[in-house]
Parts: structure tokens; sequence; C-alpha cells
């Protein structure tokens, strides 16, 4: 059986703590390989490691640093579908959400290669006689990245990269649930010239996660996982006096006012809520449908969704993959389960599903839930599969209320076509992230990605200027020096004597 070990000091090192995990193929049940899951001391080994290489890497060029990163940006690319393959195989999502993941994943590391302008200072002259005051930004040190089994190669690259291009060193813990792409990643960038122990993958659990946060070595954590993890990330690094961005989970809602495009709404709907088979944070898992639009607004979702052909992620008819593992399959087909006994109306329930030839797969289908209650289970919770529940309001005012009530404020998105409408929902809903007839308002790499409300725990979003700043820390420079012309006697620099 294949064991994915660690990455320290620019080389693959073997588990020393005698602890692995499984890691399955979704799509069949099958464990394929072993993880190692890393002990304190082997934490430890890595931050040594990233601690030493700042030493060099810290003070190095901007040049220099961009000159690597061009060229991992080019094995990226190169390497591209191997990455994907290696997602599909421990994820199950199919290829093509495999390839756009990392290719999401390369706009950050296009950002990280023009880090040259995002570093740069600002410079005031003569604010008082012969006095300066410049601003500058500089490295925090060694920092360290805990990533969600969901975007294996994405979240990683959202992250490093930028850490690493703005001097300092990095200590990655990826899910041990499909921990692959990311020692993958670090193979790549140790080819592009990366110095040895700039970039270290410890595979863990939460014995490398707390090791992590306690370490006195580490200057700051960055998080993507679910909303309790991330409240826990963020009250124990930040009481170990670290600095903490935490992101955490999401009920994305979709307000389709009576004038929208339906058809466009539920292609939208479909798309966002089933997607990556709903395993992703900023997909849509609530449409809330303003006025008389809703019957017909969830006929149009119920006849795509049927549609959706569900498969192995390697199979280039498959739309949509299996789920994670089977606990999680079974937690999501919980919901569905009590669906009904909560008030709503099952309009598809995806529980129950196979694939033929991969029953022992971690399978669930599509499901629909109408008329749902803001009590119930299915909407207060996030599901993390592809269950879509919509919900009714009678105007904007109720569905707005509806959606700022909620705990979460990652992303949101109005579809209509009145532009004045929109633009009251972008500046009225309570959210990180709104699109505009965009049903997920992922942003590009130099803009930043992140929510409100219990969806980040921390100052700093992820990636763009945020991630800039939240990776360096600032320092203002006042600088006087005295005239020339009042030299020293003896000391003649060419300069007309004052006196």
């Amino acid at each position: 059986m294949k064991t994915v070990h660690h990455w320290i000091g620019g080389q693959a090192v073997e588990g020393a703590s005698g602890s692995f995990g499984p890691v399955t193929d979704p799509a069949t049940g099958e464990v394929t390989t072993q993880v190692a899951l890393a002990s304190a001391d082997e934490v430890d080994a890595a931050v040594a490691a990233a601690k030493a290489a700042y030493a060099s890497w810290g003070t190095s060029s901007l040049a220099q640093r961009t000159s690597v990163l061009f060229t991992f940006r080019a094995l990226l690319d190169q390497h591209r579908d191997e990455i994907a393959r290696l997602i599909t195989a421990e994820h199950g999502k199919v290829h093509d959400d495999a390839l756009g993941e990392v290719a999401r994943g390369l706009e950050i590391v296009d950002l990280a290669c023009g880090i040259t302008v995002q570093l740069k200072g600002e410079l005031s002259t003569q604010v008082a006689s012969r006095v300066d005051v410049a601003s500058i930004r500089q490295p925090l040190g060694v920092v360290a990245g805990i990533t969600p089994f969901n975007f294996p190669a994405m979240v990683p690259m959202w992250m490093f990269p930028l850490a690493i291009a703005c001097g300092n060193t990095f200590v990655l813990k990826p899910s041990e649930k499909d921990p692959s792409a990311a020692l993958r990643l670090a193979e790549l960038f140790s080819e592009a010239g990366l110095p040895d122990g700039v970039l270290n993958v410890v595979n863990g659990d939460k014995v490398a996660v707390d090791r992590l946060l306690e370490h006195p070595d580490v200057a700051a954590v960055s998080f993507v996982g679910s909303t309790p993890i991330a409240r826990h990330i963020h009250a124990t690094a930040s009481a170990n006096g670290k600095r903490v961005q935490a992101l955490g989970g999401a009920k994305n809602h979709m307000l389709v006012l009576p004038d929208a495009d339906l058809d466009a709404a539920a292609d939208a709907a479909v798309s966002a809520a089933y997607g990556s088979a709903g395993e992703r944070c900023m997909a849509v898992s609530a449409v809330v449908a303003v006025g008389a639009i809703g019957d017909e607004l969830v006929a149009k979702i119920k006849e795509r969704a049927e549609k959706i052909t569900i498969g192995p992620g390697h199979d280039p008819a498959s739309e949509m993959g299996p789920l994670i593992t089977a606990a999680h399959r079974d937690k999501v087909a919980g919901y569905v389960a009590g669906a009904a006994a909560q008030g709503a109306d099952v309009v598809l329930d995806g529980t129950g599903f196979t694939v033929e030839g991969y029953e022992k797969g971690h399978w669930i289908g599509l499901s629909l839930l109408d008329k749902v209650s803001t009590d119930s289970d299915a909407y207060r919770d996030e599901i993390f599969g592809p269950v879509l529940c919509v919900l009714r309001a009678e105007t904007y005012e109720e569905g707005l209320a509806l959606i700022n009530a909620s705990p979460y404020g990652n992303g949101t998105a109005v579809f209509t076509r009145d532009g004045g409408a929109a633009r009251r929902f972008q500046m009225e809903v309570e959210a990180g992230m709104v699109g505009v007839n965009v049903p997920i308002p992922v942003p590009v790499g130099y803009h930043s990605f992140g929510g409100w409300k219990d969806s980040l725990f921390g100052d700093h979003h992820i990636y763009g200027n945020d991630g800039t700043h939240f990776y360096t820390r600032g320092k203002v420079v006042t600088t006087r020096w005295p005239d020339p012309a009042d030299a020293p006697s003896g000391v003649d620099l060419g300069f007309p004597r004052n006196h």
C-alpha cells in the first residue's frame, strides 16, 4: 500500500510516530493509501527547518523570490492534469472540477509572482526640517497553514505562495483525508529552486494541529474549515500570541427577485448547490424565492437537477462525484431524511443512490427541499453536501432580513434585472462576498476572499491585499540627517560652509 509521508527540509521524511491514517478512494470505498500522522516532535522538526531557512530566505532579494515563483508557476501549469488526478483519486470530485481547483490556485501564484508591487513601501519627505518618514513591510518569520479536505490543492495555494513571496517560511498541515496533492505541490516548488526548509508539509491530525497552535516559533496561522474548528483555532493561536486568520463555515443564500430570469437563476442554483457535490464553503445551500415565483423556480431547478450525471470522477461523463467519506455521506443523508418531519417538501430525495459497479462508493444523489423553515436542521446547519433548501419570502425586505439573521456571512447572491435593487442588496446584506447574478462570488486573486460573522475569525481575509498584509508587518522609519554643509571641521564633502 502506498504511504504518504512528510516533506521537511526539502526532502521526503518518513513518519516516525508509528501512527497512520487511511486515505480512501471515495468512488470505490477502498483504502488505497495510508498517511503518516505526525507527532509533536515531527512538527517541531518541520518548524525548526523553517526557522533555519528563514535566516536567509527572510533577507533574500525580491528578484530571487519571484524567479523561483515564476519557475514554480510554469511547473504547476505543466503538471496541472497530474495534480487534478491526485485530487480526484482521494477527494472524489470530477476531473473538470479538480482542474478548476488547480486553476484557481494558480491565480494566487500569479499574484505572488507580482509581489514586488504588493510590497512597495511609502515615503513622505520633509515632514519636518530634514526629516523623512518611510513605511515598509517585513515578513513575520515561520508561518503555518491548516487546510481542509474539500480543496486539497487550491486552499494551500491560497496561503503558501503569498507567504513565501513575502519572505516567510511555511509549515503546511493539509487534510489527512487527501494529502497527496499538497505533497506534490511541495515537490514541484523544490524542483523550481525553492531553498530547503522554506516550505514544509507535515501530515497529521489534532496532535499536529495543536502543536502548531502552541509552538513558540510559529508567528501566524492560516486556517480554512468549519466554524467550530475555526473558532478553536483563533482562540488557541491568539492566546499563544499568534496572528490568526481562520475562515469558517457558511450557509450561503441566493435571493431570487420576481423580475429575475428564472431559467438563468435555476441554472445557477443547480451548479452552485450541487457542483463538487456541495462540498465547498461557497456553495449555495439556500435559495430564497421572493413573491409568486417559488413554484416555477423550484420546478425549473428540479428539471435541471434530475439531468445531472453522477459517477466516478475519472469518468468524463460524470458531472458530480461521491462524498469524501461514508460517514459524511450518512450525515448528509440524515438531514434529508429528517426534513419532511420538520415541515419541508422533499422534492428530490438523493438518499439511497448508488452507481452500478461502484456500489461501495460514498454515493448520494441530489436532494431538493422546498418550503424549508428557518428553524429546521437542514437550514440551520452547514450540511456540506448536495442538498438545496428553498425558502419563501413575500417581499425583498423579508428575504433580506432572513439572510441577515443567519449567523453565517460568507457569500450571498441576488438574481434580478433591476440595477437599483441589486445595489440596495449589495449595500444592505451582511456578508463578505456578494454576487449580482453570479451565484458563487469567489473573488479573483487580486481581491481578497473572506466572510463576516461566524464565517471568519480574525481581522484579515485571505489572499489579495489582505493576504499580503497578513503575512507581513508594518514598520515606520523616521529619519533626520544633518546638512552636509554642517560637516565637522576637517571633513570636506565639497559643500559650501553655512557659516
